[in-house]
């Protein structure tokens, strides 16, 4: 810092010494070009020399010309130093008034102040010239910055060649930004070396100095011949496919691949910089919008409770309705922790939300009656749920009570309490599910569908796939494991799943509620399967590690090979928003779903895992072994997966 500070003193003192020297050129050109050397007094030299030079000086001393870093100038520190030097020349002409010699012609006076002030502009636009080629990798740009460093007093801090040299993708504004700051800024510790865009109106000129490369040549080849460390991505509208073909391609050359300023994931403060691919950018999949003004329009002034209100999905729905100027949010949760810094985070980004926390469990009725009574909620949405594939095999009981029983309880008060809709969370594993928390899912979906056949309440389900960075997600655990060099585990190489985001899975929970007639189980259009072994090969090339292996230990208890396609537009019904579909279902009569019901409860009485798993089975007639699912499905999904 100390020796940033000085290097900015050196030039704003070579400033000074250099507009010396160039008001005294033209002063004397323009004395002796009138003739006025000869009987020139000790004042006289005073009123035509010094006294200009001060009253020049003062005044762009007092408008802080000098404090002004010209490398970075725009067109207001060109304007600031005219109005400083004509600010000046007034000032001369009314103290010339006071000196007792003969008096400049004004027209004189008015010559050497403009030649001064062209001289002092044209002074600083070539040093902003300078030192911006100066800082590119050309023989032209080397010899520019060896005259910056003599004229104005640098000491190159970094040589060059330490530099890391990158390739910017893309010449468009994002590109050009990022290649104009690393320029302007000696400090950095990087250089742009080339532009690859596909603009024919670009290719083969230069801009900075630095050339335009065509896609096409810039072959791998071309880019170790010009000795490139980093290739940067700056092309914030391109297609997701396009992207996808130029990381692929860029990646195989063995240099670093970054990012600046991507469009899909902003940065804090809206501030640019450069940095490494975010996983979820690596899926190349163009980020889902479902909401829309009527799902705004339909939450407003409303009185919300979201139970599992402090999990990644349900402080995502937290944060959406937020926005949608509801009456009151109600977050209840039994993990106090979550909903505290859910909690916290909305008071700090809106202080007029009337925001409550409650702690509890949906599984304990006095409990949830009590908040029924005291909120009255018109709109129940449930993400409460255990929902850990292989830990719910080995409690199923625990499964069965929390994630079953538990929406029982607050579908039944509901209807005591008189909410007007219930928006239920499921999960694409409740389809054909082969264990214990898709089954349990899939009873919570008939119990919804049940009550709306027979209730005053609208009920609907909402499916989606795996959630990207929620907890417990592949995504964090792979974080994990590389941080601790390794290994990533991986439950089959073949596996693939459908991925979405936080908010997407949030939007869509909470469009499909208001778009709901009654009894509706929602599934979303969830576009192209992802390769689990590619995610964890790019996320290894995404850290820098080399020596990260990664080992298939068989899949966990109750998990399928392949997630079943959701979406298959010939067997469900569409809705006004082409990313969201009905499942054609038949809702369950009361009297089944209590027959069911009863049997759960007497298999959780006993206390034994397999007697509760058992009767689950008998249950939800959908629910097969692993190894069923995963032939049968696999047959069907392998081809198209791995086309991909």
């Amino acid at each position: 810092m100390n020796e940033k500070k000085g290097i900015i003193k050196s030039v704003r003192w070579a400033l000074v010494t250099y507009d010396t020297i160039l008001f005294a050129v033209i002063n004397i050109l323009l004395l002796g070009l009138g003739n006025k050397f000869a009987g020139l007094t000790f004042y006289h030299f005073l009123a035509y020399t010094v006294l200009p030079l001060v009253c020049i000086f003062a005044c762009r001393l007092f408008g802080e010309v000098y404090r002004q870093i010209w490398r970075y100038g725009g067109v207001q520190s060109y304007i600031r130093l005219m109005i400083a030097d004509g600010v000046a020349f007034i000032l001369y002409q009314l103290l010339m008034f006071a000196v007792p010699v003969e008096r400049l012609a004004v027209s004189r006076s008015l010559a050497m102040f403009s030649m001064n002030l062209l001289g002092a502009l044209a002074m600083r636009m070539m040093y902003r010239y300078v030192f911006k080629c100066s800082n590119t990798q050309t023989a032209y740009g080397r010899f520019l910055g060896s005259l910056l460093r003599v004229f104005s007093g640098i000491k190159k801090i970094e040589s060059d060649e330490h530099k890391i040299r990158i390739a910017i993708i893309g010449a468009g504004r994002v590109g050009v930004g990022l290649a104009e700051e690393l320029i302007n800024n000696s400090l950095s510790s990087y250089t742009p070396v080339c532009f690859v865009d596909s603009g024919k109106e670009k290719v083969g000129r230069e801009i900075h100095g630095i050339p335009v490369l065509s896609e096409d040549e810039a072959t791998l080849e071309k880019l170790r011949l010009h000795d490139i460390q980093e290739i940067v991505f700056a092309i914030p509208q391109v297609d997701a496919d396009k992207c996808k073909q130029l990381y692929e391609y860029y990646k195989s050359s063995g240099c670093k691949v970054k990012v600046y300023d991507f469009p899909t994931m902003q940065t804090a403060g809206g501030k640019r910089h450069m940095r490494e691919f975010d996983i979820e950018e690596l899926l190349f999949r163009k980020p889902l919008d479902v909401a829309d003004e009527k799902t705004t329009e339909y939450y407003k002034d409303k009185v919300v409770l979201i139970t599992g209100g402090g999990g990644s999905i349900g402080s995502e729905l937290c944060r959406q309705l937020a926005k949608m100027q509801p009456k009151q949010i109600i977050i209840l949760d039994i993990f106090e922790n979550g909903v505290y810094d859910v909690q916290q985070e909305l008071k700090l980004s809106d202080k007029d939300l009337d925001l409550r926390v409650e702690i509890a469990s949906i599984t304990n009725r006095r409990a949830m009656a009590r908040v029924f009574m005291e909120y009255k909620p018109q709109i129940v949405i449930n993400a409460a749920a255990h929902k850990h594939v292989p830990l719910m095999e080995h409690n199923c009981i625990e499964a069965i009570e929390n994630n079953i029983f538990g929406t029982k309880i607050i579908v039944e008060l509901c209807e005591e309490y008189g909410a007007e809709r219930f928006m239920m969370v499921s999960t694409d594993k409740a389809v054909n599910p082969t264990n214990v928390m898709g089954a349990t899912k899939r009873m919570c979906e008939m119990i919804v569908q049940s009550a709306s056949t027979c209730g005053h309440v609208k009920y609907s389900a909402t499916r989606f796939g795996n959630v990207l960075g929620s907890a417990g997600s592949v995504i964090p655990l792979f974080k994990r494991q590389i941080a601790n060099g390794g290994p990533i585990t991986l439950t089959d190489k073949r596996i693939i799943r459908f991925f979405m985001t936080i908010p997407e899975a949030s939007q869509l929970v909470l469009q499909s509620g208001a778009m709901a007639k009654n009894g509706e189980l929602f599934v979303l259009d969830m576009g192209k399967p992802v390769k689990i072994l590619e995610l964890a090969e790019n996320m290894i090339r995404l850290s820098g590690a080399h020596d990260i292996d990664i080992v298939e230990v068989g899949l966990r208890p109750g998990e399928k090979l392949y997630e079943e396609i959701l979406v298959k537009t010939e067997e469900l019904d569409k809705t006004e928003n082409s990313l969201i579909f009905i499942e054609k279902d038949k809702a369950l009569s009361d009297d089944e779903i209590n027959i069911k019901l009863d049997i759960l409860r007497k298999a959780c009485a006993t206390g034994n895992d397999n007697v509760a798993r058992d009767a689950l089975k008998s249950v939800v007639p959908t629910f097969r072994s692993p190894e069923e699912i995963n032939k049968m499905v696999g047959n069907e999904v392998k081809q198209d997966a791995y086309s991909v």
